[in-house]
C-alpha cells in the first residue's frame, strides 16, 4: 500500500508542478523582437552606399542601350542611301537642295526606303516612340529639328575643290552660292572613312558645353567655330555601310577647325576618320 501510495503522490505533485509551471508562463511577458536605432541606422547606411554605387551602373547600362538603337539606326539609314544610290545610277542624292544635309531635308530622299513613307512626322511610331531617324538619347531633336537626329554629309553633292573652297556659314546661308554636284560611289575614296550618316548633336556622351552640333557653341557665321566642339562624341555611318561610335576628337577637322563631316578636307576624296 505504501509503494502505491507514493506512486500516486509522486504522479500527483509532478502534474501540479506543470500546471503551476504553465500558468506561470502564461501570465509572463511576451518578448517582443525589434531593431535598435543604431541597427536601422546602420542598414540605411548600407542601402544608401549600395545605391550609389548600382545607380550610376544601371544609368550607363540604359544609356548603352540606347546607344546600341542609334547605331542601328544610322546603319539602316545609311543602307537606304545605298539602296537609293542602286536606283539612281550609283549617284549619291542630290535635289539641287543647298540644304539637303539638314536632317528635314535628306530624309525624304530616303524614307520610302527606310519603309516609313512620305508622311509628315513619319519618324514615330503608332504609339508615339521615337523610329527609326530620332536617337534615344536625343531630348533636343524631336521638337527642334523636325524629329531627325541625323544628317547627311554634304560632301556627297559638293565636289572635293567645293568642298575645300567652303565654310560652315555656306551651308546655313549658301552665301558663297556653291551649286549642288551629284557624286557617285565610285568618287568615294576611303568608304570605310568616310562619313555617310551621322548624328549632329553629340547625345551620349557631353562635357560641359551640353548637348551640342559641329561648330560648338556661340559660333559666328561664316566660319568662327564656337566653344566645346571637340567635346563628346556621335555615332557615325561609314559610306562603305557599318556604324560606330567615334569621339569628335578623332574626326579630321574641316577648314573651320571643327569636327564637321560636312567639310573635311577633300570632301569626298579625302577621309573623315582614320
Amino acid at each position: 500500500m505504501s509503494t502505491l501510495f507514493y506512486r500516486k503522490l509522486k504522479v500527483n505533485n509532478s502534474y501540479q508542478f506543470d500546471l503551476r509551471r504553465k500558468r506561470l508562463k502564461s501570465h509572463s511577458p511576451t518578448r517582443i523582437c525589434a531593431f535598435t536605432l543604431i541597427e536601422l541606422l546602420v542598414v540605411i547606411a548600407i542601402i544608401a552606399i549600395l545605391a550609389a554605387i548600382l545607380f550610376p551602373v544601371f544609368a550607363q547600362a540604359r544609356e548603352q542601350g540606347r546607344k546600341t538603337v542609334c547605331l542601328s539606326n544610322v546603319k539602316q539609314s545609311a543602307l537606304a542611301i545605298r539602296m537609293y544610290t542602286q536606283d539612281y545610277d550609283e549617284g549619291y542624292p542630290n535635289t539641287n537642295d543647298p540644304y539637303l544635309f539638314a536632317g528635314k531635308r535628306w530624309r525624304w530622299c530616303a524614307m520610302p526606303y527606310l519603309g516609313i513613307g512620305q508622311k509628315e512626322k513619319g519618324n514615330f511610331n503608332a504609339d508615339g516612340t521615337p523610329a527609326i531617324l530620332i536617337c534615344p538619347s536625343d531630348i533636343i531633336s524631336a521638337q527642334k529639328f523636325d524629329s531627325t537626329s541625323y544628317g547627311y554629309s554634304a560632301a556627297f553633292y559638293h565636289t572635293p575643290e567645293q568642298t575645300n573652297q567652303m565654310h560652315f556659314g555656306d551651308l546655313l546661308n549658301n552665301a558663297g552660292g556653291f551649286m549642288c554636284v551629284t557624286q557617285t560611289e565610285a568618287a568615294v575614296a576611303y568608304p570605310s572613312q568616310k562619313v555617310l550618316i551621322a548624328e549632329w548633336l553629340n547625345s551620349h556622351q557631353f562635357g560641359s558645353g551640353g548637348r551640342i552640333g559641329y561648330w560648338g557653341t556661340g559660333y559666328v557665321k561664316p566660319a568662327t567655330p564656337g566653344a566645346h566642339r571637340w567635346e563628346g562624341g556621335r555615332v557615325y555611318a561609314l559610306a562603305d555601310g557599318h556604324a560606330k561610335f567615334v569621339q569628335a576628337a578623332r574626326i579630321h577637322p574641316s577648314a573651320d577647325d571643327c569636327p564637321d563631316i560636312h567639310l573635311t578636307v577633300d570632301g569626298i576624296a579625302g577621309r573623315d576618320i582614320d
